[in-house]
């Protein structure tokens, strides 16, 4: 049910005895945009909350759903997608259940997908992986969730390769692998050490490609690369993608939430300069999430701060 944002009290300045002694962030694989997003939040919160605040490297959303319901993290990072396929229990990972522990906590960034090759390759279109092997990150990552229907939609039959992000990367680098096919934050740091390596190109999706994935995926969002985001990149990238946002367990005490939210936008300049994709991390991109209930404290913290708009509640 919809409901206006209400009002609340100023969240605790000081550890309250019903928090739990410690917080873990659900990330995903070292060399992505989330691990590096994490390390930096868990610097952040650990200050402001007075509380040990731990990123954890995971496999990505969807492990990290399947660790909130566990109980094992208390935070965790999804793309909007992937929670949908959880909260909908319609994908495999899912094991046919609804998962439904999971509360919104604030907006990340945008999560578009990027295909990239050594320029030695010679690959200038998505088509041209057909029968080419690439690498897609961890499976439970937004890539591993997608880059196989993407592939199915558009007819490329490529083999693909699951790992940490790092590792599959090296691969690219060594030859073993075609490509990489990634969805997360700009800039990608494993991009930016192959840039440093050598030659790439990053491989666009045509404009019936696109046309064809949204009408296939109805939650993909058209989304752009900026020209510049990678040395590289030299003109804008255009592409589809999906929203991440933080998530916390229902569970989580509302002021805890609440004081998560206030350390998140308060140290804003902070977070960017952990990663630059941080930049749409802002109070009224909470619009961006269509379905997933907001967390009671989190839905607090916006009224409480004057943002415009309906959000979801339980």
């Amino acid at each position: 049910m919809l409901l206006a944002l209400f009002a609340f009290c100023q969240p605790a300045s000081a550890v309250e005895p019903h928090w739990p002694p410690s917080l873990t962030i659900g990330t995903a694989s070292p060399g992505g945009t989330y691990y590096a997003y994490g390390e930096g939040l868990a610097r952040i919160l650990t200050r402001a909350l007075n509380l040990p605040v731990t990123a954890r490297a995971t496999e990505g959303p969807g492990q990290n759903i399947l660790l909130l319901e566990a109980g094992e993290i208390q935070i965790g990072f999804v793309t909007l997608g992937v929670a949908l396929q959880g909260w909908n229990g319609s994908a495999p990972w899912t094991g046919g259940k609804q998962l439904r522990t999971m509360r919104a906590l604030f907006p990340m960034y945008d999560t578009p997908f990027q295909f990239m090759v050594l320029e030695e390759s010679g690959i200038r279109s998505v088509g041209e992986l057909n029968g080419k092997r690439v690498g897609i990150g961890p499976q439970g990552g937004t890539s591993g969730a997608y880059i196989p229907e993407f592939f199915k939609v558009l007819k490329v039959d490529a083999s693909l390769a699951h790992g940490d992000w790092a590792d599959v990367a090296n691969q690219v680098q060594a030859g073993s692998l075609d490509a990489l096919a990634v969805a997360a934050g700009v800039p990608f740091p494993s991009f930016i050490d192959l840039e440093q390596k050598g030659k790439v190109r990053y491989v666009p999706l045509a404009s019936q490609q696109i046309l064809d994935l949204r009408l296939a995926m109805p939650e993909l969002g058209a989304s752009v690369v900026g020209a510049g985001a990678y040395p590289s990149l030299r003109s804008n990238y255009g592409t589809v993608g999906l929203y991440n946002f933080a998530v916390a367990h229902r569970d989580v005490p509302a002021d805890l939430a609440y004081s998560i939210v206030e350390a998140v936008f308060a140290n804003h300049d902070e977070l960017v300069e952990v990663h630059s994709a941080a930049a749409e991390t802002v109070p009224g991109n909470f619009t961006r999430n269509t379905f997933l209930p907001f967390h009671d404290g989190a839905s607090r913290w916006y009224q409480n701060k004057g943002v415009v708009g309906v959000i979801r509640n339980d």
